[in-house]
């Protein structure tokens, strides 16, 4: 059995999928962009979007009723590996240790022109 997670706090979907699905104890987490949910504009710059992005996923699991201390697994997509850096640097701004499990990958583009893009596996457990 499946639900999805909805919640104003972060963009809505643009397609056809959920902000979130959970299924038992586990929450999946879509991929989300610096996109602000008022505006629905992109952050400018790549530190503004990444804190944007966190920000947004943070939302989302609190949706869930979770944070982003159950996240288990994150994968982060970029398009200039340049910033992989600049993610680890904020990215302890918003995830304590023990760290999720953790793939980045260098893409050509994002939605909307975005220059990162990072999905979210958290277990309630």
């Amino acid at each position: 059995m499946k639900a999805a997670i909805q919640t104003p706090e972060a963009p809505g979907a643009i397609g056809t999928y959920s902000q979130a699905v959970r299924a038992g104890d586990t929450v999946y987490l879509s991929g989300q962009i610096g996109l602000d949910p008022a505006t629905m504009q992109l952050a400018e710059g790549i530190e503004a979007q990444i804190h944007r992005v966190f920000r947004n996923l943070a939302a989302v699991a609190k949706g869930s009723g979770l944070g982003l201390e159950h996240a288990v697994r994150m994968t982060v997509y970029l398009t200039d590996l340049v910033h992989f850096a600049k993610v680890n640097e904020i990215m302890a701004q918003y995830v304590r240790q023990p760290y999720p499990a953790r793939a980045a990958v260098g893409v050509a583009s994002l939605p909307r022109g975005a220059l990162v893009e990072i999905d979210a596996i958290l277990h309630s457990g």
